[in-house]
């Protein structure tokens, strides 16, 4: 088994380019597969009135500057695609209204993903399911009934998707992580059943996948305590290193469901026996 590592940059890149590539780097480095951003149309997504809400941040005085200052715009997206091409590791991003997925199309991505928030939007989920890419479509907040909605839409289109167990809390905290769901999704949807975790440290995401959990995803950081709703649930990349290095040592200790004498056991097994 080879779990499907996704570090989420998300919006921590704080509108930065060189931060946005610090990040890339550390993911790349850290052997994640892939990088994921979010990409929105600010005045689709938010009402006139969230908007124009105060709101103090590096970028001004309302809630609207707050956003526009997070957003990056095709010069900086066709950036990023040429910067992940260079090291090596796919990118994909969460798209949180239809034209934001539109404008994704154009990079030939590999991978959609749904983002906990949007998995009640239906008409952004056929638009996404439509295009029957590799969708991971995480169930932060979701009853069953939701999530089966949003399956049979892309059981409808042929679009290959994996569900993703997630608690949309930020930071969540461990005894909220409900592991045992992945079982539930997995028998209930017959699919693979990965983990979108926002956890601060790595336990539960090994746990996740000792468990049985086929992609992980956690956002990533430069620095926890750097401006941002998400930075708080987010684990820094000397810890993301550390994360994928205990996946990887979990996928080894798993084997197979095979009960056999090992090769290595045969010398202790007829040392012993004897006995």
């Amino acid at each position: 088994m080879n779990t499907f590592i996704i570090a989420e940059v998300g919006i921590n890149h704080n509108g930065d380019l060189d931060i946005t590539k610090q990040l890339i780097d550390g993911a790349a480095a850290a052997g994640c597969q892939a990088v994921k951003f979010q990409k929105r149309t600010i005045e689709d997504v938010y009402t006139v009135a969230d908007l124009d809400r105060p709101r103090e941040s590096p970028w001004g005085t309302t809630n609207r500057e707050q956003k526009m200052g997070l957003e990056f715009n095709l010069k900086e997206y066709s950036e990023i695609d040429q910067y992940c091409k260079e090291k090596n590791i796919e990118w994909l991003a969460s798209a949180w209204d239809i034209k934001s997925q539109e404008f994704l199309k154009q990079f030939n991505l590999n991978y959609n993903k749904v983002a906990s928030a949007m998995l009640t939007h239906s008409s952004l989920i056929k638009e996404i399911a439509s295009e029957q890419k590799h969708t991971f479509i995480s169930t932060g907040m979701s009853t069953m009934e939701e999530i089966s909605n949003a399956v049979r839409v892309f059981e409808e289109t042929n679009c290959p998707f994996e569900l993703m167990h997630c608690n949309s809390t930020y930071p969540m905290k461990n005894e909220d992580a409900n592991l045992r769901v992945i079982h539930t999704l997995k028998n209930r949807f017959s699919c693979d059943v990965g983990y979108s975790g926002h956890e601060t440290g790595r336990i539960v995401s090994v746990a996740a996948v000792a468990m049985g959990a086929t992609s992980i995803e956690r956002h990533i950081t430069l620095d926890r305590t750097m401006y941002g709703s998400d930075q708080a649930a987010s684990i820094e990349i000397g810890e993301l290193k550390r994360l994928v290095e205990d996946i990887r040592t979990i996928e080894l200790a798993l084997g197979n469901p095979q009960k056999r004498v090992l090769d290595t056991e045969i010398p202790i097994r007829e040392k012993l026996r004897k006995l």
